[in-house]
């Protein structure tokens, strides 16, 4: 495995995780995430997905499973704004240094505020991008929010 920015900031905060590699992805039914579920034989409920989002004119990131939405207006009310849209993709990219589809929470090019569902802590382990595609890091919830200084709460719409 290669490093990545990610798995460089677990390892250099000392925190215990396990990579996953996988090959392209095909989406047959649902997303894209349920797919990488599928390939890792776990339960898309303990994949997370990371989403770039602006609430009130400020970037924030979303970190919520594969199989959820994410609600704006949840989102909005985590940080305490009015409201909340999705960063463009470029602005996305820009502000982690990912490329879509393999943005993880970890160790971003500009350290951005995180809001994890609250659901990642019912899991022993989850997995998160490890900061490309074909790459996901198994690893504990607590730690994840103790190295990504995150605040949970309820972020899917329904």
């Amino acid at each position: 495995m290669s490093a990545t920015p990610a798995t460089a900031a677990l390892q250099r905060a000392g925190v215990a995780f396990t990579p996953h590699e996988y090959g392209p992805v095909e989406e047959a039914e649902g997303t894209y995430g349920e797919a990488i579920a599928a390939v890792l034989g776990v339960d898309p409920q303990r994949v997370f997905k990371t989403l770039v989002a602006v609430a009130d004119g400020q970037p924030v990131v979303a970190v919520v499973p594969v199989s959820g939405l994410l609600s704006m207006k949840a989102l909005a009310r985590a940080r305490g704004a009015k409201r909340a849209e999705m960063a463009a993709p470029a602005d996305a990219e820009r502000l982690t240094g990912y490329v879509i589809g393999g943005i993880s929470p970890l160790g971003q090019k500009r350290r951005l505020p995180v809001v994890v569902d609250r659901s990642l802590l019912s899991h022993a382990t989850v997995f998160v991008s490890g900061g490309r595609r074909g790459l996901q890091i198994e690893v504990a919830p607590g730690d994840l929010l103790a190295l990504l200084g995150a605040a949970a709460a309820d972020l899917l719409s329904g």
